[in-house]
């Protein structure tokens, strides 16, 4: 029985040796190949004096080498932690030195990078390239493919790792401060993988895509449940969610029968993707997370491949999918505005919510922050305890054993029959204006509701006078002519006077992080740059 990661891979080798495992842009390895080969790297990884416990750098773009490096990172002993390869290289080093990486995972196009990196800092001494051989010498040590490949493909000593030993480090966006470092072990992720396996009752005959970036925690399901399942991961290009055409195409032409995507990319397969002209027959299972889906894009979408199931999947890095909705009619009628809630706790997990005054919430419509409990939750973020302190607290509420909770920073309620949360909001999109009390998501909700918008993004102005001003950013549907007053009218109608925005800028698309979801902070400093510009 598996209780490591790379054990899933190693089983399903055994079990499904000819069978894709992974495809990309038409290639493909098989179980037994990517075992294989994920054997050899492995060896030249521990000739290259990676131990147990070591954090191993993956630098790469989206490809088949992105699937190879976890393994041979895991199958080492090591711990995973991907560097976004479009990040600025001084994030990169950065990371790289929060938590000592020396040994990177990447291809010959990345080499300049890091050199570049350890220009900056970053303790990097050696690079294992997972394509061809370098052109030119490097400031560090490169270890070329075509000598990897030389090396045995049998399986290599077991690395002494144990279930509660790190599997990998995610670090979140960083848009305010410095990037933290989210610390997951084998054991918590197969709390997830394995819950994943048994609710959406997952087989070999599934084709799943891989859309999320590594760095990016929706990727663990698009990868380790397929893998545990004997299935084949597809893995999408990165830059084509920009071409909904083309993603719909790949959808239909590699019979993918689960998609995992965040909700900004569906919404654009919605409006630009010609989703009634494709054939989805093969779809059955439509997952969402990351952020809010507005009902408006989901309802459409399920109108047009109305045989799919779709659940709502909420969590953060901390604690991965931690709750789940599936859909159904009745949240889809045509007055609807509301987003669909993010459900019930998943199996052997457990949230709650807590009031300002630290009492548990019991009944319907009561506020407060959920909290999750169980195996999980991840073991903090590397190298900062006062972070850690901050979000993974003692369970006061659990009376019988010392165990640690985490604080998510989301506001939630129970639904009217007391079994669903309701998401609300983040505490830090959570503002007062004119003493009012208000949720920005409360506020693109109601935008959402006119007809004329396809994004729309709301953030507040910190003001010394009435405590925040609220501007709103919009792209409208096709082109559609707007004015801010036709916005503010129609917020007017459905919201107080007080919740409407002072300002709306029409923008051609909104800005979208690397995650795909919409960059806020960016918009934000936008406003502050056209502030500027005015005085």
């Amino acid at each position: 029985m598996a209780y490591l990661l790379h054990h899933l891979l190693v089983e399903s080798s055994r079990k499904y040796p000819d069978k894709e495992a992974v495809r990309f842009n038409g290639e493909c390895l098989t179980y037994r190949e990517l075992d294989q080969m994920t054997n050899r790297v492995a060896r030249a990884l521990l000739s290259a004096g990676v131990k147990r416990g070591d954090r191993v750098g993956i630098y790469v773009h989206k490809s088949l080498a992105s699937v190879i490096a976890i393994f041979v990172i895991l199958k080492a002993g090591g711990v995973y932690v991907p560097l976004d390869p479009n990040a600025p290289v001084k994030r990169s080093a950065y990371i790289t030195q929060n938590c000592n990486i020396q040994v990177l995972l990447t291809t010959s196009e990345k080499l300049p990078a890091i050199s570049e990196m350890i220009g900056h800092g970053s303790p990097v001494e050696k690079s294992l390239l997972l394509d061809s051989n370098p052109e030119t010498q490097q400031p560090f040590q490169v270890i070329c493919w075509d000598d990897i490949q030389k090396l045995e493909s049998d399986p290599i000593p077991a690395s002494g790792t144990i279930e509660t030993d790190l599997a990998y480090i995610l670090y979140t966006s960083g848009s305010t401060g410095d990037p933290k470092g989210v610390m997951i072990s084998h054991r918590t992720i197969f709390t997830f993988i394995n819950w994943c396996y048994e609710i959406f009752q997952m087989t070999p005959d599934d084709r799943v895509t891989s859309h999320a970036p590594i760095h990016f925690d929706l990727s663990t399901f698009d990868i380790f449940a397929t893998i545990k399942a004997g299935g084949t991961v597809v893995l999408i290009p990165e830059k084509l969610s920009i071409f909904p055409t083309r993603l719909v195409k790949l959808l239909q032409d590699e019979r993918i029968t689960i998609t995992y995507m965040v909700p900004s990319i569906l919404s654009m397969m919605v409006n630009h993707g010609k989703l009634d002209q494709a054939d989805f027959s093969s779809l059955r299972l439509v997952l969402f997370a990351g952020e809010v889906f507005p009902i408006k894009y989901l309802r459409q979408f399920v109108q047009i491949i109305p045989h799919a199931e779709y659940y709502n999947l909420y969590g953060p890095t901390e604690t991965n999918v931690c709750t789940y909705y599936k859909v159904r009619a009745v949240d889809l009628e045509p007055d609807r505005t509301q987003p669909v809630p993010i459900g019930i706790a998943c199996e052997n997990m457990e949230v709650f919510a807590v009031d300002d005054l630290g009492g548990v919430v019991d009944r319907p419509g009561v506020e407060g922050e959920l909290l999750v409990r169980g195996s999980c939750v991840a073991q903090g973020y590397w190298g900062d305890p006062e972070k850690t302190a901050a979000r993974f607290v003692h369970n006061a509420y659990q009376p019988f054993i010392d165990e640690v909770a985490y604080r998510t920073g989301d506001i939630v309620v129970l639904d009217e029959d007391g079994i669903n949360w309701k998401f609300i909001g983040r505490r830090d999109h959570m503002i007062k204006s004119r003493g009012y009390r208000i949720e920005l998501g409360e506020i693109e909700a109601a935008l959402y509701g006119h007809a004329g918008i396809k994004e729309a993004a709301v953030i507040a102005v910190p003001d010394d006078l009435i405590g925040n001003r609220i501007r709103a950013f919009v792209v409208p549907l096709n082109g559609n002519a707007l004015s801010a007053v036709d916005l503010q009218e129609h917020i007017g109608k459905v919201l107080p006077r007080y919740m409407v925005p002072e300002s709306i800028k029409f923008m051609d698309e909104l800005p979208k992080t690397s995650t795909g979801k919409i960059h806020r902070p960016l918009l934000a400093s936008i406003h502050s740059q056209e502030e500027l510009s005015r005085e």
